[in-house]
């Protein structure tokens, strides 16, 4: 049954096992820009890949520089006409964040995409730098904060180009493994008290959270972006290395 339902086509005419080049056929990017966090490995790697293959200018946004430098030139020696750039992002961190942001302006580029892609699920829960659980911080506060920054921009090349804005937070079914009471704030700065995956499940929940304010809110004030939270799947990445069941390691 659950193969079946992955190769049952859509009413967009693809299914679970249509890859990102199969999607896209077609659609020409050129002129477009598009800021990707966790670009150098998994989802995030493959969906600069393609938008790379289809014209857009990447902005890959990585936590370790010299990976993300190597996919970079991977995407480039296969597609020669890329324009790729690579720029530090620890989005554990709120400087590095506005680093990140301070950074992509300094490249006076306009801003068409937003890809929050990046996320992690620990073997623990431990604080980040500025005293936070390390998953709510790093999937859903360093995004909010970048969404936030990058945001007048988005709408300056939205209004100059007439073409649509689009951010896309990559959020999880996980969003479900969470407290009774959903988000409980009070124990984002004890990590002792909380479980791994609940912790997980919080952070993707504030991602759809964040995706449904942000919608209604651009939808009130006029603006031409679209802003929307998607479950890609269950898919074998970086991000369950520490899940033994899924990634299939002993």
């Amino acid at each position: 049954m659950w193969v079946f339902s992955f190769n049952r086509k859509g009413p967009s005419g693809f299914s679970g096992a249509s890859t990102a080049e199969e999607v896209t056929a077609g659609i020409d990017a050129r002129g477009l820009v598009a800021v990707i966090t966790g670009a150098s490995s998994g989802i995030g790697l493959e969906t600069a890949r393609v938008l790379a293959l289809r014209g857009a200018h990447v902005v890959m946004a990585v936590r370790n520089v010299a990976a993300g430098h190597r996919a970079s030139e991977g995407s480039c020696a296969e597609i020669p006409s890329a324009r790729v750039h690579v720029l530090e992002l620890d989005l554990s961190s709120m400087d590095s964040v506005r680093r990140f942001a301070s950074e992509f302006d300094s490249l006076n580029l306009p801003l068409n995409i937003l890809i929050n892609n990046a996320g992690i699920l620990g073997d623990n829960c431990t604080l980040s730098i500025d005293g936070l659980e390390l998953h709510f911080a790093t999937n859903h506060i360093g995004h909010f904060l970048l969404t936030n920054l990058l945001l007048e921009n988005m709408k300056s090349a939205s209004r100059e180009s007439g073409v649509e804005g689009r951010i896309i937070n990559v959020s999880s079914s996980g969003h479900i493994m969470t407290y009774p009471e959903e988000i409980c704030f009070e124990k984002l700065k004890d990590p002792s008290r909380l479980n791994r995956l609940i912790a997980y499940g919080q952070s993707k929940l504030a991602n759809i959270l964040h995706s449904y304010e942000l919608a209604r809110v651009l939808k009130g004030d006029g603006v031409n972006i679209s802003a929307n939270a998607i479950h890609p799947g269950v898919i074998v990445t970086n991000l369950f290395r520490h899940n033994t069941i899924i990634n299939g390691n002993s």
